[in-house]
C-alpha cells in the first residue's frame, strides 16, 4: 500500500467515525454522568426530643457535615413530646423530598408501637426508610455505694436475701431504662422495685440521695458519678464493654446473658423520598460519622460511634420492634 493511500485514510477516519455517531439513536450516545442531587430548599433535621444533652449534640454535629458538604443549610428542628412521638409523625407526614429527615431513636422507632395508643400515630417501618445508623448510649447498672453488693452476682444474691427491699430508679415509665430494668429482672427473676421518674435529672438527685439504691442509667448521666465514686458501677447492659469505663463488665461477662439495651440513634427520611435524595443522604451521613472530629465528640459526650448501613439498619429495626415488644407484653408496661 502506498504512502499516499495509507494518509488518505487516516484523514478520512474522523469524518467515519463522526457520520457513525451520528447515526446513532440518541439513546446509545454518551451521555453524561447526571449531577448528584442537592436540595431544592433548606433541609430540616427534626429531634424529637427538647434541645440539649447528646442526643441534640450528635444532631448537630451530622446536621454541620451534611450542610457543608450539600452546600445548603441544615436546620436542626427539636419538636419534643409524646415521648418522640410528635415530631416523629411530624416527619412522616411532612414532606418527602429529602427536605425533611429525623434523628430516630430506640423508643421513636422500637417500643412507642408497642407503648403508645395506635403507635404514636405512625408505623416506624411502613412511614420511614433508614438512612443510616449514627450510635448507641449504653445502659450502666448502678449503685449507692453504701449497697452492700460489689458485683452483680452478689447484687442477686442480696435481691434474693431481702426481696421487695431494693428500689431500683428509671426515667420514666416506658423508657429505655426502665424497659432494660424489666430485661434484667426477666433474665434473673430479680425482685426490684421499680421507681420511675421524670428524667434523669430528678433520678440522678434522689439516687445519690439515698432515696432510691439502684438504677439502669445511661453513661452521660451517671459517668461522672461513678469515676468519682458517688455512684458504684455494676456492669454494662450492652453487647460490648464501655469505651468510657472499660474496666466494668458486661452483664454477660458478669453471668447475666441476654440483657443487651443500648439506646440508638440513627437518620431515617419518608418512606416515598426519591431514590437520588435517598442515596446522596446516605452516603453523606456515613461519609460525616467516619470523620474523626465527628467521632471525638461523639464519643466525648458519651455515646458509642456505631454506623449501620442502611441495610443493617432496617434488619435491626424489625429485629428491635419485635424484642421489646415482647419484653413490654411480658412485664405489661404501660405509658404514664
Amino acid at each position: 500500500m502506498s504512502t499516499r493511500t495509507t494518509r488518505r485514510r487516516a484523514l478520512a477516519l474522523p469524518a467515519l467515525l463522526a457520520a457513525t455517531g451520528a447515526a446513532l439513536p440518541p439513546a446509545a450516545r454518551a451521555q453524561p454522568a447526571p449531577a448528584p442531587w442537592s436540595p431544592a430548599r433548606p433541609v430540616s433535621l427534626v429531634v424529637p426530643y427538647p434541645a440539649g444533652g447528646p442526643t441534640d449534640v450528635l444532631a448537630r454535629l451530622v446536621a454541620a457535615e451534611l450542610a457543608r458538604d450539600l452546600a445548603s443549610p441544615v436546620v436542626v428542628e427539636n419538636i419534643g413530646g409524646g415521648g418522640g412521638s410528635i415530631g416523629t409523625r411530624r416527619v412522616a407526614t411532612g414532606p418527602a423530598d429529602g427536605t425533611a429527615i429525623m434523628l430516630a431513636s430506640n423508643q421513636t422507632h422500637a417500643t412507642n408501637i408497642s407503648l403508645l395508643p395506635d403507635g404514636g400515630g405512625y408505623d416506624p417501618v411502613r412511614d420511614f426508610t433508614p438512612i443510616a445508623g449514627l450510635a448507641d448510649l449504653q445502659h450502666i447498672l448502678v449503685a449507692r455505694p453504701d449497697v452492700p453488693a460489689g458485683t452483680v452476682a452478689e447484687l442477686l444474691a442480696l435481691a434474693r436475701a431481702q426481696p421487695g427491699k431494693l428500689a431500683c430508679a428509671s426515667t420514666g415509665q416506658g423508657s429505655a431504662s426502665h424497659l432494660t430494668l424489666e430485661l434484667f429482672r426477666a433474665k434473673t427473676g430479680a425482685d426490684l422495685v421499680h421507681v420511675p421518674y421524670r428524667g434523669a435529672s430528678p433520678m440522678l438527685n434522689d439516687l445519690l440521695g439515698g432515696h432510691v439504691q439502684l438504677a439502669f442509667a445511661t453513661t452521660p448521666t451517671v459517668l461522672t458519678q461513678v469515676q468519682s465514686g458517688r455512684l458504684r458501677g455494676l456492669a454494662v447492659a450492652s453487647p460490648n464493654r464501655s469505651p468510657h469505663l472499660p474496666d466494668l463488665p458486661t452483664l454477660a461477662e458478669a453471668g447475666v446473658p441476654g440483657v443487651e439495651a443500648d439506646a440508638w440513634f440513627a437518620l431515617f427520611a419518608p418512606a416515598a423520598i426519591p431514590a437520588p435524595a435517598l442515596a446522596r443522604l446516605r452516603e453523606l451521613t456515613l461519609a460525616a460519622m467516619a470523620r474523626e472530629p465527628v467521632r471525638a465528640r461523639t464519643t466525648e459526650v458519651g455515646m458509642t460511634v456505631h454506623t449501620r448501613s442502611a441495610e443493617d439498619m432496617a434488619s435491626f429495626l424489625r429485629e428491635d420492634i419485635a424484642r421489646w415488644a415482647e419484653v413490654i407484653r411480658a412485664a405489661n408496661v404501660k405509658p404514664e
